[in-house]
C-alpha cells in the first residue's frame, strides 16, 4: 500500500494509530508531543505514561491507547536530540520509524500517521529527516500491507502552501491547456483541393482583390511615415552602436566564453560546474535535493553517470537552478520537461518561481494525485 504525504494537523488525522515524538522520561515536550497530549487528554495520557511505561531510551518506541483522539493507538517514538550529525542521531531516528512500524504491525494496524520525527524541537534538519522517513517507510511497505501517512504541519509550510496554491493552479491550467489547444490546432483538417465552381472562383477573386487593396494601403502608409521621419545623424548612430557593443562585451562576453567551455560537458560535469560556480557546497545541494549522499557521490565521481529523471530533477532543486540551467542540465542526461505532463509542469512552476523546497513540491504533487519525487 502507498505512502501518502499530507499537509495536516496530526491530532486531526483519522487512522488506526498516530505516532508521537516523545521524550525519554515521562514529561511532555513542545510541538507535536504537546499537541498530542492536549488533544488526547493531558492528565490521563501523562498518568498512563508515568505509571505504565516510565523511562524509554532514544530510538525506542512504545504504545498507549488513543484516548480522545481519532485513533485506537498512539505510538510514541522516543526522538533523538540532534547534536552535530555524528552522534548516532541517524541510527536512532531510523530506529524510531522501524520500531514504530513494527509495533503497528503487531497490533494489526492498517493505517498509521507519522509526523516528521525529531525535525521540530529536537532539531533534526528537516530535509534529512524527511529523506530518512521516506527511506524507512518505503522499505516497510514493500513487505507489508499498511497505509502510511507522513504528515507535514508547521506554520511556514502551511503559509507557503496557501500562498502558492492559487498561482500554481492557474499556472497548470494555462500551460497544460494551451498545449492541448496547440495539439488540436495542428490536427485540424484543411481542404486538399481548390474550389472549382464558378461561384467559388469569384469568391476567391473578391478575397484576392481585398487583400491587394489592403496591401497597397499599408505600403502607402509606410511611405508617408518614412517621409516624415527625422534622420538621425550618422555620428549618433555610431555612438549608439559603440555603446551597445561595449555593454554587450562588458556584461556578457566572459559569461558567454565560460558557457562555451562547458558545451560538451556530461550531466555530471555540468552539475559540478554549476554547483562550484554558484559557491555552494555539495552537502548543501544533496541535502536540499533530499538525495542520498551515496547516490550523489556516484554521480559526482563518474563523469558518465546517467541518473534517473527524478534524481536529476531533485538535483536541479538542490542546486537552485533557474529554468534555462534546469533544461540544459536535464538535456545532458537525455531528459526534457514536457508541457503535457503535470508532474513536469508543477516542477517547472517551482523552478520558475525559485521555490527550492522538495517537501513542499512533493506535497503539491500528492495533492494533485501525482507520485511524489522523493517517494
Amino acid at each position: 500500500m502507498p505512502l501518502k504525504i499530507v499537509r495536516n494537523d496530526i491530532t486531526k488525522m483519522y487512522a488506526d494509530a498516530i505516532v508521537n515524538t516523545a521524550n525519554a522520561h515521562p514529561t511532555v515536550g513542545t510541538g507535536c508531543d504537546h499537541a498530542i497530549y492536549h488533544a488526547a487528554g493531558y492528565d490521563e495520557l501523562l498518568k498512563y505514561r508515568s505509571e505504565k511505561i516510565g523511562y524509554v531510551p532514544e530510538g525506542d518506541a512504545f504504545i498507549t491507547p488513543g484516548f480522545r483522539l481519532n485513533c485506537d493507538y498512539i505510538i510514541h517514538a522516543v526522538s533523538p536530540l540532534f547534536v552535530d550529525g555524528s552522534s548516532d542521531e541517524e541510527t536512532k531516528l531510523r530506529s524510531c520509524y522501524k520500531k514504530s512500524l513494527q509495533i503497528a504491525l503487531e497490533h494489526h494496524v492498517k493505517t498509521i500517521a507519522f509526523p516528521l520525527i525529531s525535525t521540530g524541537g529536537f532539531g533534526y534538519p528537516k530535509e534529512e529527516g524527511f529523506r530518512i522517513a521516506v527511506d524507512e517507510i518505503n522499505a516497510f511497505i514493500m513487505k507489508h500491507e499498511m497505509l502510511v501517512y507522513l504528515v507535514v504541519f508547521d506554520s511556514t509550510a502551511t503559509r507557503l502552501g496557501n500562498n502558492l496554491y492559487p498561482d500554481l493552479e492557474s499556472y497548470i491550467d494555462r500551460n497544460y491547456v494551451e498545449e492541448k489547444r496547440r495539439e488540436e490546432y495542428f490536427q485540424m483538417s484543411y481542404p486538399s483541393k481548390v474550389p472549382e465552381s464558378i461561384s467559388d472562383r469569384k469568391s476567391l477573386r473578391r478575397k484576392g482583390t481585398k487583400r491587394a487593396n489592403r496591401r497597397r494601403l499599408i505600403e502607402s502608409t509606410e511611405r508617408d511615415i518614412q517621409s516624415e521621419m527625422i534622420p538621425v545623424p550618422e555620428i549618433q548612430m555610431d555612438q549608439a552602436e559603440d555603446q551597445a557593443d561595449f555593454d554587450f562585451y562588458g556584461k556578457h562576453e566572459s559569461a558567454l566564453e565560460e558557457r562555451m567551455k562547458h558545451i560538451s560537458d556530461t550531466f555530471s560535469e555540468y552539475l559540478i560546474y554549476l554547483i562550484d560556480s554558484r559557491g555552494m557546497t555539495y552537502p548543501d545541494v544533496y541535502k536540499r535535493a533530499i538525495v542520498d549522499k551515496k547516490v550523489f557521490s556516484k554521480i559526482k565521481n563518474n563523469p558518465d553517470a546517467h541518473p534517473k529523471k527524478i534524481t536529476a530533477m531533485c538535483l536541479c532543486v538542490g542546486a537552485k537552478l533557474n529554468m534555462d540551467q534546469t533544461r540544459d542540465l536535464l538535456a545532458r542526461a537525455g531528459y526534457a520537461l514536457s508541457p503535457c505532463d503535470k508532474t513536469d509542469i508543477i516542477f517547472s512552476y517551482f523552478i520558475e518561481n525559485q521555490i527550492y523546497d522538495m517537501i513542499e513540491l512533493d506535497i503539491q504533487l500528492e495533492e494533485h494525485g501525482l507520485p511524489c519525487l522523493i517517494s
